[in-house]
């Protein structure tokens, strides 16, 4: 929660004037060492220690109080025991200052005692309509040299650049200092958010985007202070600029009982609804901090990749071996020579040369023909960049092969990486190479995966743009099937009212009845027509299959009965206490493929929509995927493609594809229905039978649970005349209802 206004560049990151609150000559303090930190990185502003026990720190002279300052801070850096810092924050917000770090710990982080003082804190803040960074934080630094500050206490930063790191983890940030340092990575900003009782990761994503120094934002989270916003953020600014991200805790501590199959998988597979969130959002997820810094290395050196066809060059034919294998991990593939292009390399390199791709000069090609492979290739209309991997030998030294690199590249734009590996020292060479925006690596999977990284913010910068589609509703079917669910106190629909409620969004479900006996299960079926299911009709029955409650393919009244009385057996034995409330008969759907469809309103991310394979075994093998909703189009067509069933969708073994069109519809439907109503908690259509090209989609099971009442929103027809209307396409036109 941002706390007064958004924060902008100049309040956090280019103050005029510091005052810190806290500075020290204790030999060990943290006040001590942040404010020699800020002398000796030669900031270009007013710094006043402030700290009754000293007349001077560092040689400056101290000041008593707040109070006591010549002028107003526009930045004040607070370092003082927890309980002193509410009080502090209120000096500065009287005297005039907008921008607070926090840098003291003892908050909300311990517990007990703490969380009122934070609470305290934050209420100070907000009458003063400050931005506060922290509490518990390490601080930010600003590398540019009209300000040149360093407000941690790392005595050391790495080089200028143009990266900026975001750190919910002060400790963290601190070795990813040390880590930029070792590895010659330069930074723009960086800030440790600490407890985020204030300025977020979303605040400072925006602010972020604005700030011409910066041109790669990298993320450290271990969870995210507003789910929601942040997808709308983190989508507007990859517009811009890459977000990268790393996320931990990656496996949930426990989970939540659920009475749905789509709430039982999102919560057991919450770092996929993450992984959901950082795909819709254009953010690219790394497994480690070693993998983002190498992914952040490519994009800071301003590399473009216009497709996935990479060519490699090497004299060494084994590491061109693994970075082929390591190309097709990360969706990257082998640019195709043309006879012409193969013949042309044949005739500058060796005989022994292997000039397909791979090309493979062997340890003997020189300068020249390093030079000459390297021109050829990036002229090639089929490769969108080159990764070279070279072992410096013979004439073929480390400057000789930078040299060689440099004057076969000249003239183009395209992606280069390079790897080198040597029995000498060949430090010089990379930093000669990263000076020129070719970044080189230790192994030649680090660069493969750092040029997948460009290939994945490409296709995402340029895919196609879709628009949320607005669907007819049956409103007052919506409204009467929750009004009846409202003075029963239900919060779980039966399925006949699930089935009436999905089916005014216009999802097409097999004809059914519901029935109490088995003269009425008889005429329903001749209704229906045979073969038919039978399924038990119980509120306190979630999983069907599980107590015996369906029985499939029955084809004519003997076997109805008969299946009819054997369930209500079951039943008493298996679920004694389940109010059971009839039967329903459904006509059996044949020929199709079973999915999944549901959504789950998850409190940090709001309403989730759940796609994979369907059936009783959905839990055991999670195939499945999330999207936040609303869903658009582009997105439901990427959630079909994305599960490992899709080859069974697109028709194997001379089957006929499935109708992908309508499933793609229906993921937008529940969409549309999530966002819509609030009463709905979880939901999921399982199965539902995907058929053949052209013949639709038919749900044959469906569950609806509702939020309890305190969590329900108004009712639809409240919301139809403002979010549905705002929600129609620009041009008016409706799309028709499903097949």
């Amino acid at each position: 929660m941002t706390i007064g206004r958004s924060p902008g560049l100049g309040e956090l990151f280019a103050p005029r004037s510091i005052a810190v609150i806290g500075a020290s000559n204790r030999p060990g303090a943290v006040g001590t060492s942040l404010f020699r930190n800020i002398l000796k990185a030669g900031f270009k502003g007013v710094a006043y220690p402030v700290n009754p026990s000293w007349g001077s720190v560092s040689g400056v002279h101290c000041f008593p109080d707040v109070a006591s300052l010549p002028g107003v801070p526009d930045l004040g850096i607070v370092i003082v025991p927890a309980r002193g810092v509410p009080r502090v924050v209120g000096e500065l917000g009287r005297a005039g200052t907008r921008g607070v770090v926090v840098i003291s710990s003892g908050f909300r982080e311990v517990g007990g005692a703490g969380t009122p003082i934070e609470a305290d804190l934050v209420r100070t803040a907000r009458r003063y309509r400050m931005s506060v960074v922290g509490p518990n934080c390490f601080g930010l630094f600003n590398s540019d040299p009209a300000v040149s500050l360093n407000a941690t206490f790392s005595e050391s930063l790495p080089p200028r650049g143009n990266i900026a790191f975001i750190s919910q983890s002060g400790a963290l940030g601190a070795g990813v200092i040390q880590y930029g340092i070792a590895e010659r990575i330069g930074f723009s900003r960086f800030i440790s958010v600490g407890n985020r009782a204030g300025v977020d990761e979303n605040d400072l994503l925006r602010a972020l985007a604005e700030d011409p120094s910066t041109e790669v934002i990298l993320l450290y989270v271990e969870s995210l202070a507003d789910g929601r916003r942040f997808l709308e953020t983190a989508r507007e600014v990859t517009e811009r600029k890459p977000v990268l991200v790393i996320k931990s805790g990656r496996t949930p501590a426990g989970e939540r009982a659920a009475r749905s199959h789509t709430g039982s998988l999102a919560q057991s597979g919450r770092d996929q609804l993450y992984d959901a969130l950082f795909a819709q959002a254009g953010v690219i997820r790394s497994e480690s901090i070693g993998d983002l810094f190498r992914s952040a290395k490519v994009f800071s050196a301003g590399l473009h990749l216009n497709g996935r066809r990479l060519a490699i060059l090497t004299n060494s034919g084994g590491p061109g071996i693994v970075a082929a294998d390591a190309m097709a991990r990360h969706g990257l593939e082998l640019s195709p020579l043309t006879d012409r292009e193969r013949a042309r390399l044949a005739r500058r390199l060796s005989p022994s040369a292997s000039v397909a791709n791979p090309v493979d000069m062997t340890a003997d090609a020189g300068p020249a023909q390093f030079r000459d492979a390297v021109r050829l290739l990036l002229g090639a209309r089929s490769v969108d960049g080159l990764l070279l991997i070279a072992t410096p030998t013979g004439t073929l030294t480390s400057e000789a092969t930078v040299e060689a690199v440099l004057a076969g590249r000249e003239g183009s734009e395209k992606a280069v990486a390079a790897c080198l590996f040597g029995v000498t020292d060949v430090s010089a060479a990379v930093a000669a190479l990263e000076s020129q925006h070719i970044p080189a690596f230790t192994f030649p999977e680090e660069a493969v995966e750092g040029l997948g990284n460009i290939a994945r913010y490409h296709a995402w910068r340029t895919r196609p743009r879709t628009r949320v589609r607005q669907f007819r509703v049956d409103r007052p079917a919506v409204r009467a099937t929750l009004a009846r669910a409202r003075r029963a106190g239900l919060t779980v629909l039966p399925e006949y009212a699930a089935r009436e409620l999905l089916g005014a969004y216009g999802l097409r479900f097999a004809p059914a009845r519901t029935v109490r006996n088995e003269e009425e299960a008889v005429r329903a079926a001749r209704q229906v027509g045979y073969p038919v299911v039978l399924k038990i009709a119980s509120p306190d029955i979630s999983h069907k299959t599980d107590v015996g409650g369906v029985a499939l393919g029955i084809g004519d009244d003997a076997a109805l009965r008969a299946a009819l009385r054997q369930m209500a057996i079951r039943i008493r034995k298996k679920a004694p206490r389940a109010r059971v409330r009839g039967y329903e008969v459904e006509a059996q759907v044949e020929h199709g493929k079973e999915v999944l469809l549901g959504m789950q309103r998850d409190p940090g991310f709001g309403p989730v929509v759940v796609f994979g394979l369907g059936g009783i075994y959905v839990e055991v093998l999670r195939d499945v995927t999330f999207r936040l909703a609303p869903v658009r189009p582009l997105s439901a067509r990427h959630m079909i493609e994305s599960v490992k069933a899709f080859p069974l969708l697109e028709g194997v073994r001379g089957e006929s594809p499935s109708d992908l069109a309508a499933l793609a519809e229906a993921i937008e439907r529940v969409s549309q229905l999530a966002v819509d109503l609030p009463e709905v908690a979880e939901l999921d259509i399982n199965p539902l039978i995907v058929r053949a090209s052209g013949r639709g989609v038919v749900a044959v099971d469906a569950r609806v649970v509702l939020a309890p009442p305190s969590r329900r929103g108004p009712a639809p027809s409240a919301r139809r005349s403002g979010s549905s209307r705002r929600r129609t396409p620009p041009d008016g036109e409706r799309t028709p209802p499903p097949r």
